[in-house]
């Protein structure tokens, strides 16, 4: 991907990981536009209003439909679009009030993703050029159980992805899947975590590799390689069973 000459929509921009990348590809010469729930007057009072935004609910169809049609009227060169929208909840699978938290993640992770991805499919099938950019997790490959529904919605969008890129392949479009690990966005992240890659560490590797030709079928920093290759390395089931004890803090445990 020409990172450097590229007209990138980023859906979940406004904040986190997302917003990052929005600062990166502008500073590299890219044209961002960004979107996410916040209203647009919200959203420029929190990013300095450095891009143009577009209110995106991704659990609303028709939300959807207008943010593709206001990105595309004043952007029709779009060539990239990012879909980083999701939410990470806690559950306890005992509980059977987890569904509804199971739902919100499902609608928002998964099929969000894939609303997105069906809305701006057509135009960059028309112009023969692009790349999509799914976001997923460590934790599609090697699950925290106290967050089940989220590592099985970003195991859905890394199947998913495979499928479009296999079912995109001679139109031109390229599909990547950028898997961060933990990624500590905001300082009281790394207290929380310690072990959380600082964000200016991670869009580092994040966009030397983007800016590869071509780009890669998966943006793999160093610190998710474990968690990627749990399985092939043997390390899966004693990987699970240290996360595992995270379980040990939910109530009545």
């Amino acid at each position: 991907m020409d990172i450097t000459n590229c007209t990138v929509f980023i859906a979940g921009g406004t904040s986190g990981i997302g917003l990052g990348l929005a600062r990166r590809f502008a500073a590299a010469g890219a044209t961002v536009v960004i979107g996410g729930r916040r209203s647009a007057t919200e959203s420029s009072a929190l990013d300095g209003g450095e891009f143009p935004t577009v209110e995106l609910d991704v659990t609303d169809p028709e939300s959807v439909t207008r943010a593709r049609d206001k990105v595309l009227a004043s952007h029709p060169g779009l060539d990239v679009v990012v879909t980083m929208s999701g939410v990470m909840l806690l559950e306890d699978l005992r509980d059977p009030a987890h569904f509804a938290d199971a739902e919100t993640t499902v609608a928002t992770n998964l099929l969000g993703t894939i609303r997105v991805l069906d809305a701006f499919t057509p135009h960059l099938i028309e112009r023969g050029t692009g790349t999509f950019v799914t976001v997923t997790s460590g934790i599609a490959f090697l699950p925290f159980p106290l967050m089940a529904t989220y590592a099985a919605s970003k195991a859905g969008v890394h199947a998913y992805s495979e499928a479009l890129r296999a079912q995109l392949e001679g139109t031109g479009v390229e599909v990547t899947e950028l898997v961060p690990p933990a990624v500590a966005t905001l300082p009281e992240h790394k207290k929380a975590n310690p072990r959380a890659l600082d964000l200016d560490d991670f869009l580092d590797e994040v966009m030397a590799q983007l800016g590869q030709t071509p780009t890669p079928h998966e943006i793999l920093v160093q610190g998710v390689l474990q968690h990627r290759w749990a399985e092939r390395d043997g390390t899966y089931a004693d990987l699970v069973a240290q996360r595992s004890q995270a379980l040990k803090n939910l109530p009545g445990r």
